[in-house]
């Protein structure tokens, strides 16, 4: 096991999915924070970061949503969230509030300390080894916002190379978006279905046991679609293998 490093503070945006739909990553997230040698605080006013109605067009609706969010996590020395779209969404914050500088300056120094989970492990901490162990073979997703907005793709890889037992196995289709797209995957849900199967069409035939992303959007998006076609490959995110033991 490495040995303990300096702590930092850290505060946890748990994000919308994370909440409601993965409450495991969020807890495998702080685990993971912690080994780091995070201190990790919570704060429950926290809610969603505006990215659905921001995507759909409703930004009037979307800075309210910003300015609570402002208000709940501007004091934190750092933000890091086990998703690379919701942290997109905080360095979009400055040009929601184009028309107000005041909020835009804030707004530009809050997303400056953002973080998504992987990102500040290896670039911002300087850790690879988190001391897990995870016996299985694995595929990675590279997820659109992570990888295209943030630069996000080492990252992963890196932390994925220390755990034990574990083997990756990079796919043809590693960097093909899985089409959820947030409401995307609503309107032209034949198209969304489309661009899924493409990349699952590699998947259900590569040697994986499990495959991994960073974003539960792209993980509910691929789980729903593998149970459908029957499967064997589970989903999990970064942070679950990684709390692993």
């Amino acid at each position: 096991m490495p040995a303990p490093r300096p702590s930092r503070d850290v505060a946890l945006f748990a994000t919308c999915l994370g909440d409601q739909l993965f409450p495991g990553v969020v807890e495998a997230t702080v685990t993971v924070l912690e080994r780091a040698g995070c201190a990790v605080r919570f704060d429950p006013r926290q809610t969603c970061c505006g990215q659905p109605a921001f995507n759909s067009g409703y930004w009037r609706e979307a800075r309210q949503v910003a300015r609570h969010f402002l208000d709940v996590f501007e004091r934190a020395d750092a933000v890091v969230a086990p998703s690379g779209s919701c942290v997109a969404m905080l360095h979009r914050f400055p040009q929601l509030f184009a028309d107000e500088p005041d909020v835009a300056a804030r707004a530009a120094a809050l997303a400056h300390k953002t973080f998504e989970l992987s990102s500040f492990l290896v670039r911002e901490l300087g850790v690879t080894d988190l001391g897990a162990r995870f016996d299985a073979r694995v595929g990675w997703h590279d997820a659109c916002h992570g990888l295209r907005e943030l630069g996000v793709r080492d990252e992963p890889r890196t932390l994925l190379a220390a755990v034990q037992g574990l083997e990756l196995v990079e796919l043809r289709t590693r960097e093909s978006c899985c089409g959820f797209g947030g409401t995307f995957s609503v309107k032209l849900p034949e198209v969304s279905t489309a661009m899924l199967d493409h990349k699952l069409d590699e998947v259900m035939e590569a040697p994986i046991d499990v495959l991994a992303a960073i974003d539960g959007s792209c993980l509910m998006q691929l789980h729903g679609r593998l149970e459908r076609r029957g499967a064997r490959v589970r989903t999990m995110h970064l942070a679950e293998v990684l709390a692993s033991r």
